[in-house]
């Protein structure tokens, strides 16, 4: 086989470490992937809830699929029968279709770690709300009033469902500070 040159995408490995972290209000996210021009190419994420950390109650018409690879997390699932909290364990994948009312609890005081797939549409997102954190910073700081009003906002202007702190504490998740709407 003949080295030809040509501009034609390669096929790489990524640093992980090389690869910025963003705080998105607790729990961060590295885009693993470049985000492509179409919004429905699939973007490969990297998530940490930390220790008692949580993601709330919300939905998006993006898909989500979460391989777990370390730690220990609930995610929650809704059915007729109502919700239910799904314990996940290293090696368990667990697939959020588009639309689907969603949330997640690490209850452990290990950061619970997983690999997501889902859309470019949601790495934007991810993007437009994310504050990069520094190497080595440690855990993110609690978000401020402003910060959960630019997340409420570019939600909205994603057509995001979120719910409210009353929903969210119906289900044992509780904000800190509460979302003033």
């Amino acid at each position: 086989m003949t080295n030809r040159s040509f501009n034609a995408p390669a096929a790489h490995l990524v640093d992980p470490n090389a690869v910025a972290c963003l705080d998105v209000l607790g729990p961060t996210i590295q885009l693993l992937t470049p985000l492509a021009a179409d919004e429905a190419t699939p973007c490969l994420m990297r998530g940490v809830i930390p220790p008692e950390g949580i993601v709330p109650l919300h939905s998006h018409a993006d898909p989500e699929t979460f391989i777990l690879v370390s730690g220990d997390v609930e995610g929650l699932s809704q059915s007729a029968a109502g919700f239910v909290w799904l314990r996940m364990q290293p090696g368990d994948i667990f697939h959020v279709p588009g639309g689907a009312r969603h949330a997640f609890r690490n209850r452990s005081r290990e950061p619970a770690v997983c690999t997501i797939v889902s859309t470019t549409r949601l790495g934007r997102f991810f993007e437009r709300i994310g504050v990069p954190l520094a190497t080595g910073a440690g855990r993110p700081t609690p978000p401020s009033p402003e910060r959960i009003q630019h997340f409420l906002k570019v939600a909205d202007e994603f057509g995001y469902w979120n719910a409210t702190p009353e929903e969210n504490a119906q289900l044992g998740l509780h904000l800190s500070p509460a979302p003033v709407r």
